[in-house]
């Protein structure tokens, strides 16, 4: 008896694994090229650590953030796109979303909606130059 593999069958190790994600939570598309809503998002400090973004037409929402920032900063950051998909899971028009966050409903100690920051940007392009500038 050989010890060696049959040479009409590949071992496991060699074979093409094929990864298809078949489900996933619901969420908003990350991309539009009309215009959007957003609210600034600051750090206990003040700092703005990112922006999020709505867009009803498109059924877009999204969280857009300056470069630069601690560690820190960004991880805070899991929090609002955490809002971001509870929002799609509820059903919610990305534009109510952001209202409900721009009332404070997902401020905590490390982040907060920056009080009057409701803004608009003619396209997301735009709002992603605006971060890239802070």
């Amino acid at each position: 008896m050989s010890s060696e593999p049959s040479p009409s069958r590949p071992s496991r190790f060699e074979e093409d694994v094929q990864f298809k994600q078949v489900a996933g939570p619901a969420t908003y598309s990350r991309r539009t090229d009309g215009q959007v809503t957003y609210v600034s998002v600051a750090d206990g400090s003040g700092l703005v650590i990112g922006y999020v973004w709505a867009n009803d037409q498109d059924d877009a929402a999204g969280w857009v953030v300056p470069p630069g920032l601690s560690d820190d900063a960004v991880n805070a950051g899991a929090r609002w796109l955490r809002a971001l998909r509870a929002g799609k899971a509820r059903g919610l028009a990305p534009t109510a979303l952001l209202a409900e966050l721009a009332a404070g409903s997902n401020d905590n100690d490390t982040s907060h909606v920056v009080r009057g920051s409701s803004q608009q940007a003619p396209t997301l392009a735009a709002l992603k130059e605006r971060a890239a500038e802070s």
